[in-house]
């Protein structure tokens, strides 16, 4: 009925490495029927600290089969059997994946003695195999080898069998069960407690350090997504490993779950998300007054915690764009940085400049013409509150981007003046904007019905 497995392994995912050592005991819940135990070339050379940890040599697996000569009895021993190991799905993703390339598609159910030992004896300062053994007194022979930890695996398995008053056993084994696929450090409850609303999860290393952020229309199916499969790359299975604890925060709308992801990982900059994290080489418009009184455009990077009076990407829009500026609004190509050196000033040969540069134009009026094409700029940009349904029935949810920049979002009263931006300030968060969110509030602009301008 059960086949109690230990590999030995050349790292930490199948993916890039493999199996140096392979057991399998088979156990009918009272006594061992079957023992099988190889070593096996893993066809790639075992790091010098995995060698001091197993004692397998190079030289030891060097004569031993490959796992495609002795797939075939490993998958009959496997077949049909419910797959028992300390942290189940790191010895069963090797085992798959291995399986997988010799051509045996491997389904089993699973049982984790990791898991069913925090549920059957919980308490206890460590489930380590090591740690766990030695809590039971149950003495392991051949600590890091195959046999050694799939035999106490065994003995350890035989108590958890004895103890289990609550049926927490054939409550892992049940169709629709999630135990065969959660982290092995994280509670099913954890997950059963999640909602099926729009929002945001963090999923939480043991010392509760955030390590991941998402999104999800649906948190409770979203986070339950994560742990199906067998992936055998290195990212997934040190990502199972580290997740102890799920939070999350409820949105009322899929949009509002995004911005807040989007807000999230840049705060947190969580070490398992990657999208997101590159830098933001955008550029801006500066405005800044010089010692003569003139106000002053400068193109510049973005940075942190700047507010320019306007974003682009690319450094070649707004060149075009400073120069539409100066053409339109009279401005000065040098007070604007666009020309250097001594020379005659271009503005004043076109004719578009009236002499700020030489101190023939007073600030006051050049500065005039500043702001205006400042208010020009910013009269482009989309002022839109996206009005969508709230948590309940007795509010809304508003997001304000105010001339193409992202004021924040909340959830207002159904009685307030939705048109009046001024009535909805108080009821909404402010975050701080990034590329992401003025992307996605830009084509959510020009694409929904469930849009209405501010007053």
């Amino acid at each position: 009925m059960y086949a109690i497995v230990d590999i030995e392994t050349t790292g930490g995912h199948a993916s890039a490495n493999g199996i140096t050592e392979i057991a399998i005991f088979l156990f009918d819940g009272n006594e061992v029927t079957q023992h099988y135990h190889t070593l096996v070339n893993p066809g790639t050379p075992i790091p010098y600290y995995i060698e001091s940890l197993t004692g397998i040599s190079n030289s030891m697996v060097a004569d031993a089969p490959p796992f495609s000569a002795v797939a075939p009895l490993i998958y009959e021993l496997l077949h049909n059997r419910i797959f028992v190991a300390h942290n189940v799905n790191f010895d069963y993703s090797f085992i798959k994946h291995g399986l997988a390339a010799a051509g045996y598609d491997l389904q089993c159910k699973k049982l984790c003695t990791v898991r069913l030992g925090r549920k059957i004896f919980p308490g206890l300062p460590s489930y380590s195999l090591g740690n766990f053994c030695r809590q039971m007194n149950i003495p392991v022979k051949d600590r890091h080898r195959a046999t050694g930890d799939a035999e106490a695996t065994v003995r350890l398995f035989s108590l958890l069998l004895q103890n289990d008053k609550e049926k927490m056993i054939a409550a892992a084994l049940k169709s629709g069960s999630k135990e065969q696929f959660l982290p092995p450090n994280l509670e099913p409850a954890v997950v059963k407690k999640l909602p099926d609303s729009p929002g945001v999860y963090y999923f939480h290393d043991v010392k509760g350090k955030v390590v991941y952020v998402g999104k999800a229309k649906d948190l409770k199916k979203r986070v339950n997504s994560h742990f199906t499969g067998h992936s055998a790359g290195r990212q997934r299975q040190n990502f199972l490993r580290t997740i102890h604890n799920i939070t999350y925060q409820e949105t009322a709308t899929e949009l509002m779950a995004c911005i807040l992801e989007s807000v999230e990982i840049k705060r947190l900059w969580p070490a398992f998300n990657t999208s997101q994290k590159r830098v933001e080489f955008r550029y801006g418009f500066y405005l800044f007054e010089d010692q003569e009184g003139y106000l002053r455009l400068a193109i510049e990077k973005r940075r942190k915690f700047s507010h320019p009076v306007h974003s682009f990407n690319l450094l070649i829009d707004g060149h075009r764009l400073m120069r539409t500026l100066i053409r339109e609004f009279h401005l000065c190509p040098r007070l604007c940085f666009l020309q250097k050196g001594n020379g005659t000033c271009a503005g004043i040969t076109a004719g578009t400049c009236y002499g700020a540069c030489e101190k023939n134009e007073n600030p006051g009026s050049y500065n005039e013409r500043v702001k205006t094409a400042i208010a020009f700029l910013q009269e482009q940009q989309p002022s839109v509150t996206i009005l969508d349904k709230g948590r309940h029935g007795g509010e809304k949810s508003c997001i304000l981007m105010e001339k193409g920049r992202f004021y924040g979002m909340g959830y207002v009263p159904l009685h307030i003046d939705t048109a009046d931006t001024e009535q909805l300030r108080p009821h909404l968060t402010q975050y701080p904007e990034n590329e992401v969110i003025i992307s996605l509030l830009r084509q959510y602009a020009g694409n929904s019905r469930q849009l209405s301008s501010p007053a």
